[in-house]
């Protein structure tokens, strides 16, 4: 699973990357995180018609990780659909429909994930070391992922909360070395699949044939603790840990 990451670029920064045309105003106001937690606001790279013109364009907004389906009757329920899983996409109701018109990429500088470790001598515990997973080259990662409008009924029409907008990261099978640390990884999208993952005229088939794609090269890195706790925050949780043991990955 995909269950913490890390968003601190400067949303200009991400504009340029990602060709954005229009960042929307509450954007701004997100500040920069080492530990982007579920219920989180995040920014979301989408291609919409633009709200003055009509015209199909890519712009950067705000989500609330979590998604809830249109249909819902409390949007509580985004608290159990952070990820989507790539291999039961079409499976599942709250996720087929957005994955057929609604795609998005998530901006990441890392994600973390959690290897348990060997029990420590004269105990069964077993500590869980978390690492930094990130781009090799420095690049943003571009998770995939799915967003979803739900309107609250308890709010008049006129009221702009009325609609929250809510995201899901989809996540594949981990594959070489990161399988011994976690046996799930976010579906990260290279470059040249971008302007098809987003594109809404492509349907939910063309999609579905982005979703074996390599990732770029990734190194993971074994970080303090800290991060296990959504409270702390800042650049010192990418601080290098003494790497836990790799285990192997379990058998099939």
């Amino acid at each position: 699973m995909c269950g913490r990451y890390a968003s601190f670029r400067a949303e200009q920064d991400l504009a340029d990357e990602f060709a954005i045309a229009t960042i929307a105003d509450d954007v701004r106001l997100l500040p920069p995180s080492w530990n982007v937690a579920p219920t989180d606001g995040v920014r979301i790279v989408v291609e919409r018609p633009d709200r003055g013109t009509g015209e199909v364009t890519r712009q950067l907004r705000i989500a609330r990780w979590g998604l809830v389906p249109s249909w819902a009757t409390d949007p509580a329920v985004g608290h159990r659909m952070i990820n989507a899983r790539a291999e039961s996409l079409a499976d599942r109701p709250a996720f087929a429909r957005p994955f057929a018109a609604r795609r998005a990429l998530l901006p990441a500088d890392g994600y973390y994930e959690w290897q348990t470790r060997p029990p420590e001598p004269g105990t069964t515990r077993s500590p869980k070391q978390p690492y930094f997973i990130h781009p090799t080259d420095g690049a943003c990662a571009a998770l995939a992922g799915l967003y979803e409008f739900w309107k609250d009924p308890t709010k008049p029409e006129d009221d702009p909360g009325r609609w929250l907008v809510s995201a899901a990261i989809i996540t594949r099978a981990a594959a070489g070395q990161l399988a011994a640390i976690h046996q799930r990884q976010p579906l990260i999208l290279p470059r040249s699949a971008w302007d098809a993952w987003l594109s809404p005229a492509v349907d939910a088939d063309g999609a579905r044939e982005l979703l074996g794609l390599d990732p770029p090269p990734l190194t993971a890195t074994a970080v303090t603790r800290a991060v296990n706790d959504v409270a702390h925050e800042g650049p010192e949780l990418l601080r290098p840990a003494e790497p836990a043991p790799v285990r192997p990955p379990a058998p099939a």
